[in-house]
């Protein structure tokens, strides 16, 4: 990867972050995002405002948790380097503390098969990993066990993890966490949702491997 390459990454996160915050999606410095480079990873810094941030300011973590930058990491880096270490296919991971994503954990809920758009997520439901601490082998065991099968997750008393190719697949999918996690919790109010049961959630995993996808265009030779 070339100089410019890596600094247009570094400014992407960065943009990345301020839309977290921008959009909703997440409050303060309480987020973290993390984009995988060439021998590690690029992550945000612990305590820091998103709108100071300077490209100098994110930290490169290597795989054995050594770092390098004139800053601290995330104090959330175990979780990060364990995703990315585990998950060959994932490019970003993003968490953050969305409201309706955190109220839901901090009841302990998952997220099951009330609407088809659950499956985005990978699996017929959106898991809530147990509680641990904030920043401990313990809280990535158990993130990395609710992400099994899975893009997203929710964390007990705590906040939400998505996982993407990308930065934008990785916020994407925050987003629709986020929106579907706010639906379900409105729903509560009403009563229990009737849930769509296993067969269904099956169809709709197997659609959603070709939804979005346009057919290539024919070649007039």
């Amino acid at each position: 990867m070339s100089g410019r390459e890596h600094l247009a990454l570094r400014e992407e996160l960065i943009a990345t972050a301020r839309k977290m915050n921008a959009s909703g999606l997440n409050q303060g410095t309480s987020g973290n995002l993390s984009q995988r480079v060439e021998g590690g990873f690029l992550l945000t810094p612990t305590g820091m405002d998103y709108d100071t941030l300077e490209p100098e300011d994110l930290v490169l973590m290597r795989m054995d948790g050594s770092h390098e930058g004139r800053r601290a990491p995330s104090s959330e880096w175990r979780f990060h380097r364990d995703v990315l270490a585990s998950r060959p296919e994932v490019g970003a991971v993003l968490h953050a503390h969305a409201m309706f994503c955190t109220t839901l954990a901090c009841l302990h809920r998952s997220i099951p098969p009330f609407h088809y758009m659950v499956a985005k997520a990978g699996g017929a439901d959106i898991r809530c990993a147990p509680y641990a601490t904030f920043g401990t082998e313990e809280l990535s065991r158990h993130a990395l066990e609710a992400l099994e099968g899975r893009k997203a997750c929710l964390l007990a008393n705590h906040g939400m993890l998505a996982l993407g190719r990308t930065l934008a697949d990785a916020f994407k999918l925050a987003v629709e966490v986020e929106t579907l996690a706010a639906m379900y919790w409105r729903a509560l109010q009403v009563g229990e949702p009737v849930l769509l049961d296993a067969a269904e959630m099956a169809k709709v995993l197997e659609k959603f491997k070709t939804y979005g996808q346009q057919p290539k265009p024919r070649s007039h030779g």
